[in-house]
């Protein structure tokens, strides 16, 4: 099984785009696909709304997507074209507690497709790709922890130097940077260079 991970620096700077760009443009690898999320303090994991428990079996949760509305993340992954879609929901830090989960899932699966940082931890992909927009100040923890992984940036454009403060982007020096814009993201570039890396891996 070939492993793909889509990370980014914060929420909304396209990783969802990019995980469901992606399975479209290559549906012969009949991806499963997986979004992990991790909820701060007071926020449950069996449903992702506001609750005060603080029993063990709610640090984690993983539902099996069947929706193809494209109204959530995962039912577009579905829509997409991906065979099977899992959501994981873990509070923060509580990744651990579901990684035997996540692994019994992707059991069997022919690819992999996942949108996260934090799993990076627990995984080794065949292919990083990390989501950077240089507009959006927010740069998560997780993602500096596992810049120098990313195989590849996929970078929104940007007139005005990046408003990050503290992060430095000496890590990923040298590696390929994929220009990418909404609503497309996907460029025939960013597809052929998965391609590419897959089917070396295959072959390997």
């Amino acid at each position: 099984m070939s492993l793909i991970i889509i990370g980014g620096h914060s929420r909304n700077v396209g990783k969802t785009s990019v995980v469901a760009g992606l399975i479209a443009a290559l549906p012969q690898f009949r991806w499963a696909a997986m979004k992990i999320t991790q909820y701060g303090h007071g926020i449950c994991s069996r449903n992702g709304e506001a609750c005060d428990c603080a029993t063990a079996d709610h640090s984690w949760a993983i539902s099996e997507e069947a929706d193809r509305s494209g109204k959530s993340d995962t039912s577009r992954f579905l829509l997409a074209g991906a065979a099977r879609v899992w959501w994981v929901r873990t509070r923060q830090g509580s990744l651990a507690e579901a990684m035997p989960a996540v692994r019994r899932a992707l059991a069997g699966s022919r690819n992999a497709i996942l949108e996260s940082n934090s799993v990076l931890k627990f995984l080794r992909p065949d292919l990083y790709l990390t989501v950077l927009d240089p507009t959006v100040a927010d740069f998560k923890r997780s993602a500096q922890e596992f810049l120098d992984r990313a195989d590849a940036i996929l970078l929104h454009p940007a007139k005005k130097p990046a408003v990050w403060d503290g992060v430095s982007l000496k890590p990923v020096a040298g590696r390929a940077v994929f220009s990418i814009s909404p609503p497309e993201y996907i460029t025939p570039e960013l597809v052929a260079f998965v391609r590419a890396k897959l089917s070396a891996n295959s072959s390997g």
